[in-house]
């Protein structure tokens, strides 16, 4: 860790001054994920891959590392109808920590192993661990047990050469540096996970096919707001006027993808054959020519 006490004394003692310089870390924090494009895409790319078996996504850390890898998992749910039970969250001091400080189970390499163990992780599994230091036992535990099982295993963490990022098949280093406040790894470090996890798990949800041209095809409609998002959405994609699309999602029971397939013109269980015929992607779906024409030529 670079030694700028001296320098954050001066900023410190300028409360101004302060307020800027850790905005500017966070700029900082931001630009050092860009490097990580390529990486994040083959990681994207490979988790889907294991994903369309029927895998799951878990997501494994301690402390601030750990809640702020919860925060981006419990949006894929609402955001793109992601199954919750194909999430898996493994929180070093369990679910009290999101709450609660619980930072002595950070070291607790066994129980990794047991959850690891115990939620039965197969090779159709991606694992995610994150840790700032990139040497948190209870991560590194569970990232080394999980590839011994066959998942996919991703490391995000804020230090190179450290052992997380050794023992996961795809390391995503964020090098962000000493933080405003010496050792707050909520700061720069946390900003940068942050934004590497949207990235990865916005990536594999685009692969997986539950966006369409920059919209949510798989968003929960759970409340009047999303109902009237959804509307949007459904005539955006299938081109229908709002009132169709209405009665699109009220003949869907609200299932988005469905509706959407209903609003261009397919009754619902044609619309649910489509769907599953091209693995619950509404692009591939509104593409494929109907199961009734499968093999006959476009001539014909």
């Amino acid at each position: 860790m670079t030694n700028n006490t001296g320098i954050r004394d001066a900023l410190q003692r300028d409360a101004a001054a302060s307020v800027s310089a850790m905005l500017e870390g966070q700029v900082e924090a931001a630009r050092t994920t860009l490097a990580l494009a390529p990486l994040i895409e083959r990681a994207g790319a490979e988790s889907a891959e294991r994903l369309r078996g029927g895998g799951r996504i878990v997501l494994v850390g301690a402390g601030t590392s750990g809640r702020i890898a919860v925060q981006d998992g419990v949006e894929l749910a609402p955001t793109y109808g992601w199954p919750i039970d194909r999430m898996v969250f493994l929180l070093a001091g369990g679910r009290g920590a999101l709450m609660e400080s619980a930072e002595a189970a950070e070291d607790d390499a066994g129980l990794a192993e047991e959850e690891i163990a115990r939620h039965a992780i197969a090779p159709n599994d991606v694992v995610i661990g994150v840790a700032a230091s990139g040497s948190t036992p209870y991560t590194c535990a569970a990232i080394k047990r999980a590839r011994a099982a066959g998942a996919l295993t991703i490391g995000i963490a804020n230090r190179a050469g450290t052992p997380l990022l050794e023992l996961a098949e795809i390391a995503l280093c964020a090098e962000t540096g000493a933080e405003f406040v010496a050792g707050s790894t909520r700061m720069k470090a946390g900003t940068a996970q942050k934004i590497v996890l949207n990235t990865l798990s916005t990536a594999i949800m685009i692969a997986l096919g539950r966006t369409h041209d920059g919209l949510m095809t798989h968003m929960s409609v759970s409340n009047e707001k999303l109902r009237r998002r959804a509307v949007d959405i459904i005539s955006a994609i299938s081109g229908a006027p709002a009132d169709r699309s209405r009665k699109a999602l009220e003949a869907a029971c609200n299932e988005l993808p469905v509706a959407i397939l209903v609003a261009a013109g397919y009754d619902r269980e044609e619309a649910k054959r489509r769907l599953l015929e091209a693995d619950n992607s509404v692009g591939r779906a509104l593409s494929r020519r109907p199961s009734h024409m499968a093999g006959v030529p476009d001539d014909a």
